[in-house]
């Protein structure tokens, strides 16, 4: 019953609702995120980088949202949308992402409009105070916050375990109890030093592991830049059905590029936006810039580079024969790279999943935050669970779990696309309101009470006051 409501959802309404949302900022925006996508760098050399004492830089918050789109999702879900989908499936990876590049873009944008201060240094947000001070609900909110917690804070985290633990063993032989205890004190220490640890872990380690992780790629690209060509049309004709190819026709592709590209990149599911609104900028354009970026580098730039190492390896003949998720990847190098491979594949999976694990573990204690009554007592508790069940979850069969994180994904997400069509007109007002000033020549500031029917924080914008 679970998978059967579950593909539904993918099959029928999520992917539907994605274009649709995606397709309507895209073209709403004149293709925004293209038109403006080297503003996005201008952007990131033009910031503090170390953040102010109010809140997270623009950069830290891309980096930890980096941190958290680039995990398994890219070494272990393509795997497994190629698996299951064919090579087909990437492309239509690729379109998600680049649709959810504007999605994402003002998802984030609007997540800094409706910010709340939280203390003295950090601010709160995402779609659940998105729902509740730009469109005045009071249902969809809550129900949003528990479905974050559930599908990120638990379910999620307890994939990211199984597939780390996995992949460790199958490179090194370092049995899953004792990876899983490991893990376990590791996140432990980063969890409970908040956001501005995580903050300043990710900074650090995002660049380097991404860097690392594309320097394999285009090793192993570069020593087999004959095949290229060829992978890249067996991907887009699979992905039409032009080709028979292992995956089950162009249905399958559809459904599985959706499903893992979603799982990959986030782009419409609403979590990221908790981290954009943590960031103090200058304008909530600014960082909905900056996020579409993560989208580009998750899903166009990493994803493509495993989906091509799979493909231009004998591995994948005959859909890997019988082997799926990390394992496909790890083997696939290995043939590449020889028996170093596989150990490397492994060592860039765990600072992915390392990172991956504490971004979701903020995305929860955000949920948790939204309920002001439950107090840091709740936060105590939730991450305890976390690393129980992270321990736990590490020498488990997570079959049940990722179906029931697939299901509560896909309610995620179609709450957040939902309070996105809603906000359509101010998302597109914010817009012109930057593109005006970038038209000017100024350096766009945002002024909160040129949107005086918007219910804002003024102390979230205290500079802009006396504008």
């Amino acid at each position: 019953m679970l998978i059967t409501v579950t593909d539904w959802l993918w099959s029928y309404v999520l992917i539907g609702a994605l274009l649709i949302v995606g397709v309507r900022f895209t073209v709403g925006s004149r293709g925004v995120q293209l038109r403006l996508f080297r503003r996005t760098f201008a952007v990131l050399s033009n910031i503090d980088w170390r953040g102010t004492e109010r809140g997270i830089s623009s950069f830290q918050a891309l980096a930890v949202s980096v941190a958290g789109r680039v995990g398994g999702g890219n070494i272990a879900g393509v795997a497994v949308a190629i698996t299951l989908g064919g090579p087909g499936a990437l492309f239509w990876m690729w379109l998600i992402a680049l649709l959810g590049m504007a999605t994402s873009l003002f998802e984030c944008a609007l997540a800094q409009l409706y910010k709340q201060r939280n203390g003295k240094e950090t601010f709160r947000g995402g779609p659940a105070y998105v729902m509740h001070h730009g469109l005045g609900w009071r249902v969809l909110p809550v129900i949003y916050s528990l479905l974050l917690l559930v599908t990120i804070g638990f379910g999620f985290n307890a994939v990211q375990s199984f597939v780390l633990t996995a992949s460790i063993q199958s490179a090194f032989g370092i049995p899953p109890t004792v990876s899983g205890a490991v893990i376990t004190v590791v996140m432990a220490v980063i969890l409970f030093g908040g956001i501005r640890r995580l903050a300043l872990v990710s900074e650090i380690v995002v660049p380097a592991m991404v860097l690392g992780y594309l320097v394999l790629a285009v090793l192993v690209l570069a020593l087999n830049f004959t095949d290229i060509p060829q992978a890249l049309w067996l991907i887009l004709s699979s992905a039409f059905g032009l080709e028979q190819a292992v995956g089950g026709g162009v249905a399958a592709a559809i459904a599985q590029g959706a499903r893992r590209g979603l799982f990959s990149n986030e782009a419409g599911l609403g979590t990221v936006p908790n981290v954009a609104a943590a960031a103090d900028v200058p304008h909530p354009m600014t960082q909905g810039l900056v996020q579409s970026l993560s989208v580009f580098i998750d899903t166009i730039v990493l994803c493509t580079a495993t989906a091509l190492i799979i493909l231009i390896s004998s591995v994948y003949e005959g859909g890997g024969q019988g082997v799926q998720g990390v394992v496909l990847t790890q083997m696939a190098v290995a043939e590449h790279l020889g028996a170093i491979g596989e150990p490397l594949v492994s060592i860039a999976l765990v600072l992915f999943a390392t990172t991956t694990i504490a971004y979701n573990c903020f995305l929860g204690e955000n949920s948790i935050a939204y309920f002001d009554r439950l107090g840091q007592g709740a936060v105590l508790g939730f991450r305890v669970s976390v690393l129980v069940m992270i321990a736990w979850a590490s020498i488990q069969d997570l079959g049940t779990v990722f179906g029931f994180a697939d299901l509560t994904m896909a309610l995620l997400a179609l709450t957040n696309l939902l309070a996105l069509w809603a906000l359509y007109p101010v998302a597109m007002s914010l817009l012109t309101h930057f593109e005006a000033q970038l038209d000017a020549g100024i350096s766009p500031q945002f002024i909160w009470h040129q949107f005086p029917e918007e219910a804002l924080d003024e102390e979230s914008w205290p500079d802009r006051l006396s504008d």
